[in-house]
């Protein structure tokens, strides 16, 4: 007798509080924008697409500790500017310090925020920014808190092509680009909220891309795929949508590092019909598939309907914030050899003016701005053996949902998924500052890999970083 087949085929969900918030975040189309070390412009020429800022709010139905998180149109931030906009937002939203998570989609098109960047041409316009930035995010906050509601979050799963795997060998030398073959993560995980009374509150898009498909060329302030990817969902569903991007440290878009924004919204339209689609095939909350038994017709049948069923479950909450101590990388390069490397490739760059060479003008200003954020990033790490990476991870229900510091590899996604099948796991990285840099595999140290290359913790930190989470969630 063959095996009894399962009869129900349930849906992820989760039930708390919940709100959701958002506003333009675009700044002044003027404002320093240089982000590309290969980039001959300093300030930005106009806005391709408007950057936004989204507060999303959960909260346990009865009561309890909430988590905030702030999804930015940026790129990363700096220790100093991540701190200044925690804490402005915090205050102005009336909330706590350690409630606040925030979250980059790392797009690579909105400029580089630091106020280091203050004395360069357009850099003027940064500190207001940022200012403007956390009370603009405080008010989010306050506007969610006003607002919290009970929901039900809907899960599904999708598959899209964008990201490609981007450490390439060329012949001669590790370089950072499409790398045919090799597989890269095309998951795609989709969440729908919806109030009680039915209305559609947002979704969430995670995935993992790095949205670089703007790159030195381009001169204008862009969300880069995300824009138009958003434009799309919103366009169907009525109601916002927030991207939360996973952990994408060696994925980035098939066609990238060009300077055409229609290539940016194709590659967000790709991206935003396969998330689309998986959001189309949710069903309506409180509802599981269940096998409703055989009809008899030509052949006999097996019928299926949709049954309401108790949520009480997916109210579950637990919710667990710590720093994950991570030993520095032995050999850092010091504050003085950096600045001394630094002065060197700005002389460098001076002489191949002087002498007419444009190219040799252009790499060593490229490797200088290397320099320049390598120095700014070790006078801001934090003192001692150990980095202290920022993990949260809140459980609601079926799902789980992690934010971490730091650029981390698929692996930690693809890994957790592995372990817990019966979850939904929603991973969005790039939160907090930057100070945390790449976390490649152990196996990739010393192989002259871009983002090896610049990782602050040492070798064996990120299989660290998974063995701690799967702890926490075992």
């Amino acid at each position: 007798m063959p095996p009894i087949s399962r009869t129900i085929d349930p849906t992820p969900q989760s039930r708390c509080r919940f709100a959701l918030a958002w506003c333009d975040i675009t700044p002044p189309a003027n404002i320093y924008h240089r982000m590309w070390g290969a980039a001959k412009h300093e300030r930005a020429t106009g806005v391709h697409r408007p950057l936004r800022a989204t507060v999303m709010v959960f909260e346990p139905l009865h009561g309890g500790e909430r988590q905030i998180m702030i999804a930015l149109d940026h790129c990363v931030m700096g220790a100093t500017e991540h701190a200044n906009l925690v804490a402005q937002a915090a205050q102005t939203g009336g909330v706590t310090k350690d409630e606040v998570l925030v979250v980059f989609s790392h797009t690579h098109g909105a400029g580089l925020m630091g106020l280091d960047r203050a004395t360069l041409p357009g850099g003027d316009l940064i500190p207001p920014y940022l200012k403007s930035l956390g009370e603009k995010a405080g008010g989010l906050v306050r506007q969610c808190l006003s607002s919290l509601k009970p929901a039900c979050i809907v899960y599904g799963r999708g598959r899209c092509s964008l990201a490609t795997h981007r450490d390439f060998w060329d012949g001669h030398q590790f370089i950072c680009g499409h790398n045919p073959g090799v597989p890269a993560d095309d998951t795609v995980i989709v969440a729908r909220v919806t109030g009680d009374d039915g209305q559609v509150l947002g979704s969430i898009v995670n995935y993992a891309c790095h949205p670089t498909t703007l790159a030195w060329e381009n001169t204008l302030i862009s969300p880069d795929y995300i824009g138009a990817m958003r434009e799309i969902i919103e366009r169907d569903t009525g109601a916002p949508s927030v991207f939360l991007q996973g952990a994408s440290g060696e994925l980035g878009p098939r066609e990238g590092f060009v300077g055409d924004t229609a290539v940016a919204d194709r590659n967000g339209r790709e991206l935003g019909y396969a998330a689309l689609s998986a959001l189309t095939a949710l069903p309506a909350a409180g509802t599981t598939f269940v096998y409703a038994g055989p009809v008899v017709s030509g052949a006999t049948l097996g019928s299926w309907k949709h049954e309401s069923i108790d949520l009480t479950q997916k109210a579950a909450w637990k919710l667990q914030r710590w720093h994950e101590p991570m030993s520095y990388r032995p050999g850092q390069p010091t504050i003085e050899q950096t600045q001394a490397e630094l002065d060197q490739f700005q002389a460098d760059e001076a002489a191949a003016r002087a002498a007419g060479d444009e190219t040799r003008a252009a790499d060593c200003r490229a490797m200088a701005e290397r320099k320049t954020r390598l120095l700014h990033r070790l006078h801001q790490l934090p003192h001692g053996d150990t980095f202290p990476l920022k993990i949260v991870l809140w459980h609601i229900g079926d799902a789980l949902w992690l934010g971490v510091q730091g650029e981390s590899y698929s692996v930690l996604q693809t890994e957790l998924r592995r372990r817990f099948p019966d979850k939904i796991i929603i991973v969005a990285t790039i939160a907090a500052d930057w100070g945390a840099s790449y976390l490649p595999p152990c196996e990739l140290y010393e192989t002259g890999i871009y983002q090896e290359t610049i990782a602050v913790v040492a070798a064996g930190s990120l299989e660290q970083l998974i063995e701690s989470i799967a702890a926490r969630v075992a």
